[in-house]
């Protein structure tokens, strides 16, 4: 497997530009593939509606290997672009170059810590925008930590079940225009019993199950809104000695991720 050409840090500009927005001050040039969907599926409209659903560990080996596991995600969504995410690979490390079209020399976080990143990221730019963000998040987890102390709301819970059914909450009461959504437990199951392991497979197919109820009650509830929809995980892993699972490696298994995306376009 090769290492894939196109840069997380390209995806922070996309969503700024789906949305009609200036990006982040330190982001990197937009992702052309997602901007050409972008301008394709709205007609050379923007979104007034993004869900970003955040699973943490996916790599796209993973993927490519169990896609029956995805299944929900593969039939609902309509766009794929491949991602080589940053070094090391890690979810602080990863996420702040992902909301922040950074380099992780740029926004902070170079290894395995949790502080709060203190330059532009695309929740100030939408709040500059008058758009209202939103993070739905465990404690414990890095996006439940490294945006905070912004004018926006965030939900902090202590478990997946909790996270989801806030977020169902949250799509039905339709008042955000950024949603980001993150479910951590593929990634906890596959350090401890592995990445192929029953019990972390079982997770995989969690996660796609619950982006299938996400994407319905947002196809329900937001028919007003031209929504850009995403299953965007933030890096890779591989098996270590043990069969239990790690990340944070130069090495495709750990970089190569591949998102999924899809629109809905506002009823008239």
């Amino acid at each position: 497997m090769e290492i894939n050409n196109t840069s997380i840090d390209t995806l922070c500009a996309a969503l700024a530009y789906a949305m009609g927005i200036e990006p982040p001050k330190f982001a990197a040039e937009a992702c052309s593939e997602l901007v050409e969907y972008i301008d394709k599926a709205f007609s050379g409209k923007k979104a007034d509606r993004v869900f970003m659903y955040n699973p943490d560990a996916i790599g796209q080996w993973v993927y490519e290997k169990y896609p029956h596991l995805m299944k929900e995600v593969t039939e609902r969504t309509e766009q794929q672009v491949s991602f080589r995410t940053v070094m090391p690979s890690v979810t602080p490390v990863c996420f702040g170059t992902i909301y922040t079209g950074a380099q992780p020399e740029v926004h902070g976080i170079r290894k395995y810590e949790k502080p709060v990143i203190t330059i532009d990221t695309l929740f100030d730019a939408l709040i500059r925008a008058g758009k209202k963000p939103v993070i739905v998040a465990y404690g414990k987890s890095s996006l439940g930590k490294i945006f905070l102390e912004r004018e926006m709301d965030y939900f902090i819970y202590n478990n997946v079940d909790e996270v989801n059914a806030k977020a169902a909450e949250i799509i039905m009461e339709d008042k955000y225009d950024f949603v980001v959504v993150y479910n951590g437990n593929y990634d906890t199951f596959m350090h401890k019993f592995g990445p192929e392991s029953i019990e972390a497979l079982g997770e995989l197919r969690a996660n796609s199950h619950t982006f299938g109820t996400f994407d319905e009650l947002i196809g329900r509830h937001w028919t007003q809104h031209n929504t850009l929809v995403g299953f965007a995980m933030d890096h890779g892993c591989h098996e270590i000695d043990g069969a239990s699972g790690s990340h944070g490696l130069d090495m495709p298994e750990d970089l190569n991720v591949v998102h999924f995306y899809k629109t809905f376009v506002a009823e008239k």
